[in-house]
This record gives C-alpha cells, sequence and structure tokens, in this order.
C-alpha cells in the first residue's frame, strides 16, 4: 500500500510541475501579462498569517461609503444577506455587505428574471447563464455595464483573455467586456475538471454496504435490493430519524425532475433541454420515450418507493432540509460526493469506520465535464444601475485572485479558505491547520472573534460561483486551489473507511479507479453556447416542462405499477399535444452542435 501511495503522490506532483510549466509557457497573451498581478496578489496573500486577516482595515481605507449590495445569483440557494467569516471578509475588504438574490430560494426562476429585468435593475453585481440567448438579452436591455474601461482595476480577470473574447464575440462587442466567464482553466478540454472525485456518481454509506456483504452491483437497479438490507441494517439516523436511501427535493428541477436525472449521469448522459445527450456524441435521446434513461430513473425511484427506500417528506423539503439528514446520517445513498461525503464524512465518523465512498456499478460510464480554457456558460457581470461600478469591479477581480479563490469556494468548491487560518504552508507544501481539518474535515467548528465568530459552516459563501476550476494550480505556491489534491491530505485522510474502500476495489481514488477501469466519459470543454431559442419555442417549453416536472413526481409516488405508467402515458399524450415534437426537434438541433463542438475540441 506505502509503493502505491507514493506512486500517486509522485503522478500528482509530476502533474502539477506540468502544469506550472504550462501556466508558465501560455505567452503573452496571459500568462506575461499576469506576472505583476501575481506578484502583487502573493504579496498580499502572505499578510495572512497565524490566523489573522489580511489588511483588516484595507476596505474601510479604500471605500469610505457602507454599501449593501444586491447580488442576482441564478445558482445561490440561499437568500438574503452572506453573514459569518465570508461576509466579514468582504466587509473589511471593500466596506460593503451582500444581499443574494436567489431565484433557486424564491421561486420561478424566470418569472423573477424577468420581472427585474423590466424593472430595469437586476443587480449591482448579477450572476447569470449565458446559454439560450440569456446573455445577449441582457446586454441588449442594458441591464450590464461595460468594463472595458475598468480593465486596470481587474488584474486577475485580465489573465483570462480568451474566455472574455468569447464573451465579446458572443454578444458581438468585440471592444466591450460585458461578463466574465465562471470556471476558467489552464488544463485541455479532454482533462476532466473535477478534482478527486468526479461531479456525479453512486455514493453510499461504504460501512452498511461492506456489513451486507458487497454485493456485486451489474447494473443501476441492483442497488435498490443492497440499499435495502443497508438500511434494515441501520433503520434510524444518530437523531433517531428513519433512515432512508433518497431523499429527494423539488428546488432544482427544470425541463425535467432534477433528481431523477442524476442516475443517467452515471451512464454518460446530461441534460440539453428535453434531450439526454450522451459525452461522447454517440447518443441524444427524448427524455420522456418509454425507453430513455429517464424513465429507467423514474421507475427506479418508483421501485425505491415501494420498498420504503423513498422519504414521504421528499415532495415539501428543500435542499438545506435535505443537507442537514444527510448530516444526521439519515440518507444512505447520494448521487453526488459533495452532498454525501461533504454532509456525512467528519473525521471522527471516518476514524470510527463510517463514511460514504462511490460504489462500482459494472456497467457505468461517468459523466465528466472536460475543462474549459475559456471558461463555463454561468458568467459574472456588474448590474447597469450598479452603486460604485469601481468597487464592483475590484469585487469581481478578487473573486478571480489566489486569495478570492480559496475564500470563495471554500468547502462548496473543495477549497479552504483563508491561509494562516484553515491552510498554512509547511516544507514547501499546503497543509491543513488544525483548525482547517475541524472545518472541513470534522463537520465544522467555532470562528475567532475577529473573523466575525459565529460557525465556519454559516459563514462560507453563499454565492454558489466557481470563477477558476479548484483543480488549477495557484500561481502563489504552485499547488492545486483544490486541497484534496494535496499530498499533506491524502496522508491525512488515510482513514480506516479508505484503507477498505482502496483494499476492495484496488485503487487509491475514484478518478484512478474510474481511470483504470475506463469507467469515466468525459465531454471535452467548449466554447459552445447555445442561441437565444424562437420565443415560440420559449412558450411551448415553459407549458411543457410543467406537466414533465410535475407527471415525473407523480410517477415515483405512484401506488402501484399500472399507475406509473398510465401517468406516463398520461404526460406523453398531454405534452405532444401541447406541441412537445416542435421543442423536441429544436434541441435535437442544439445537442448535435453541441457534439460537434466536443468533437473539434476532442480533435484538436
Amino acid at each position: 500500500m506505502k509503493v502505491k501511495m507514493n506512486k500517486l503522490v509522485s503522478i500528482m506532483l509530476i502533474g502539477v510541475l506540468a502544469m506550472s510549466l504550462f501556466t508558465g509557457c501560455r505567452g503573452n497573451s496571459e500568462g506575461d501579462k499576469a506576472a505583476d498581478s501575481d506578484k502583487a496578489t502573493a504579496t498580499k496573500d502572505n499578510e495572512t498569517k497565524s490566523g489573522g486577516k489580511s489588511s483588516t482595515s484595507e476596505g474601510k481605507a479604500d471605500y469610505e461609503e457602507f454599501l449593501t449590495v444586491d447580488v442576482f445569483c441564478s445558482q445561490a440557494n440561499y437568500q438574503g444577506l452572506q453573514v459569518g467569516w465570508f461576509g466579514e471578509v468582504v466587509k473589511e475588504k471593500f466596506n460593503m455587505e451582500l444581499n443574494i438574490i436567489a431565484p433557486n430560494v424564491a421561486g420561478g426562476g424566470d418569472t423573477l428574471f424577468q420581472t427585474r429585468s423590466a424593472a430595469g435593475n437586476l443587480g449591482d453585481i448579477v450572476m447569470i447563464g449565458s446559454e439560450n440567448g440569456r446573455l445577449e438579452d441582457t446586454v441588449r436591455a442594458d441591464l450590464l455595464l461595460d468594463m472595458s474601461k475598468m480593465t486596470n482595476l481587474m488584474p486577475n480577470v485580465m489573465k483570462y483573455t480568451g474566455a472574455i473574447e468569447k464573451l465579446q464575440n458572443l454578444t458581438g462587442n468585440d471592444e466591450s467586456i460585458y461578463a466574465v466567464p465562471s470556471r476558467v482553466s489552464a488544463y485541455p478540454p479532454t482533462e476532466p475538471s473535477q478534482g478527486a472525485e468526479p461531479t456525479f456518481g453512486p455514493y453510499l454509506r461504504w460501512d452498511l454496504y461492506q456489513a451486507v456483504g458487497s454485493p456485486e452491483l451489474t447494473t443501476l437497479e441492483n442497488l435498490l435490493p443492497v440499499l435495502k438490507e443497508m438500511q434494515e441494517m441501520e433503520p434510524t439516523s444518530e437523531s433517531g430519524q428513519k433512515t432512508y436511501a433518497f431523499s429527494l427535493f423539488k428546488d432544482w428541477d427544470g425541463n425535467m425532475m432534477m433528481k431523477a436525472k442524476q442516475p443517467t449521469c452515471f451512464y454518460g448522459y446530461d441534460e440539453l433541454g428535453f434531450i439526454l445527450s450522451k459525452a461522447d456524441g454517440s447518443d441524444d435521446q427524448n427524455i420522456i420515450d418509454d425507453d430513455s434513461m429517464y424513465v429507467r430513473a423514474l421507475k427506479l425511484y418508483f421501485e425505491a418507493n415501494q420498498m420504503g427506500l423513498v422519504d414521504p417528506e421528499s415532495t415539501t423539503q428543500g435542499w438545506d432540509t435535505v443537507y442537514s439528514k444527510y448530516e444526521d446520517g439519515a440518507v444512505i445513498f447520494a448521487p453526488w460526493p459533495w452532498l454525501g461525503q461533504a454532509a456525512y464524512n467528519t473525521t471522527e465518523r471516518l476514524n470510527a469506520g463510517k463514511g460514504f465512498m462511490m460504489a462500482p456499478i459494472d456497467d457505468m460510464k461517468i459523466f465528466s465535464s472536460g475543462a474549459t480554457p475559456t471558461g463555463d456558460k454561468y458568467v459574472v457581470g456588474i448590474g447597469s444601475q450598479a452603486q460604485d461600478p469601481e468597487r464592483m469591479a475590484a469585487f469581481i477581480d478578487w473573486l478571480y485572485s489566489p486569495e478570492g479563490i480559496m475564500m470563495s469556494t471554500a468547502q462548496t468548491g473543495s477549497t479552504c479558505g483563508p491561509e494562516g487560518l484553515t491552510w498554512e504552508m509547511v516544507n514547501g507544501r499546503p497543509e491543513l491547520t488544525e483548525f482547517g481539518v475541524q472545518a472541513m474535515l470534522e463537520g465544522g467548528t467555532d470562528m475567532p472573534e475577529d473573523w466575525g465568530g459565529g460557525s465556519w459552516n454559516d459563514g462560507v459563501s453563499q454565492l454558489n460561483y466557481t470563477s477558476v476550476l479548484p483543480k488549477d494550480i495557484n500561481p502563489v505556491n504552485g499547488f492545486p486551489y483544490d486541497f484534496k489534491l494535496w499530498e499533506s491530505y491524502i496522508e491525512l485522510t488515510s482513514t480506516p473507511v479508505h484503507k477498505s474502500w482502496q483494499e476492495a476495489v484496488g485503487a487509491l481514488s475514484t478518478f484512478e479507479y474510474l481511470r483504470e477501469h475506463d469507467q469515466i466519459l468525459v465531454a471535452p470543454g467548449t466554447d459552445y453556447i447555445s442561441p437565444a431559442e424562437p420565443w415560440e419555442i420559449s412558450t411551448l417549453r415553459a407549458q411543457v416542462k410543467a406537466v414533465i416536472v410535475e407527471g415525473s413526481w407523480k410517477m415515483v409516488f405512484a401506488s402501484d405499477e399500472a399507475e406509473f405508467y398510465a401517468l406516463l402515458k398520461d404526460m406523453q399524450d398531454t405534452v405532444y399535444e401541447l406541441g412537445y415534437e416542435e421543442v423536441l426537434n429544436y434541441d435535437l438541433n442544439i445537442a448535435k452542435e453541441q457534439s460537434a463542438a466536443r468533437d473539434k475540441a476532442r480533435n484538436q
């Protein structure tokens, strides 16, 4: 095992060195222009020592007027003022507080967007998707400010000229900068964008899985009898709640029931409108066809519910409630590592032999988004009615700085927060501090008073915005932003759960296992963004998706199989009568364009 560990560490360090060399050889378009900025950022980051904050009076010195800033966040799962330590950092650096406006929480995402658009003010800072013409429409409606005359305030952002040019081409404004893409990266498009774990996967309570004999899982449906045995093994959580395999929620439903889409990702598919498109371009499925992967996932949940494996509160609860149930141990299966592992896998539990790990399914081939050198579809910009636009520009630029990256995606994006508090450089390599271990691996802890007090978990950024791929290399120290890729983290988390998993699957990490077994399917990152759809299509889509989402939930909770299929037929008949086929054909054309762009990126 030690030999294999050394092998993995060596591979990781070679990757880090290669990426450092790659970043250093990018030429004048990005690397050389950023040199002075990196030096300045490194100087500022080095001020953070021994748990203290850097430049604690900087914001008040640079900005005299205190502001409450409205941030329209399409992907946020929290609405209201940003509290806690991240809010304190923003206040002290920029003398402002963030008031997050979240369609996911407020309900009716498009309605809220349209209402605020009609009023001519989305917010001081705007975080939205750029696909389907949304960014173009927002620019044409004068809802975003041109940042091109403020680039001197944005040295970190201006490292990513290729990403900015992509959006300039999209909006048809070669001289203007209305937005900056998220998840920019120095990695090639065929490299998985994830770090230690994939975005999707069958994660379950590994200790319970082993306790029932680790049955072989040849295909998706094999999960159900195994999960039933696991539920019977541990029928209640630590607080006494009843244990379920699946706990669902509606917050993120869109064109379909979101949680029914997730199992399709185990087989290389992801959604595009009413299509499930395979990462390699080999298949595009109509989600409501009888034999589609989506209907298969609905049938899986239906059968699970018949077996008493689905939380009956699924139809009324939200993300926050579901997350708390995972923290309590009331749910034993998760379709994402950033839910099951993040919520449940504390150091105490892992050392006690309990925790979530990926369960290999023989026929799975997990969907993985490739890195995007020109950034993702989600973007950030300054609202046209913004208070103090220069301050907004400086804040956005900070999100793209090494310090901002480490702080703004702490926990949710696999970074770990402020240097000197949660992590530090020891003998030339980054390591979690004792406080960092408590915050990141032991379920959280209380913050020091000079960081505003409160709990670590309550204070993490609620923006849900990833500026730079966490897998990328921090130019200040030469290591990935993602602390789970650090050699010190691998050594630290050599727990009984990890060891038993490694011995069982013959690999040291999830990605190592998936690569060795050819069970990862990468959709190359591209600069393709779907165009604005005709209003007729949008109108039909709004009617159709409501029927599909409602029908899907009814199917999961159908009384018997006959009702399940009757509800499916009723849903199919209703949407086709509404004009579903027209929207479906439109989505199929977009899927073909996306696959062509992926093929081009794959063959470059």
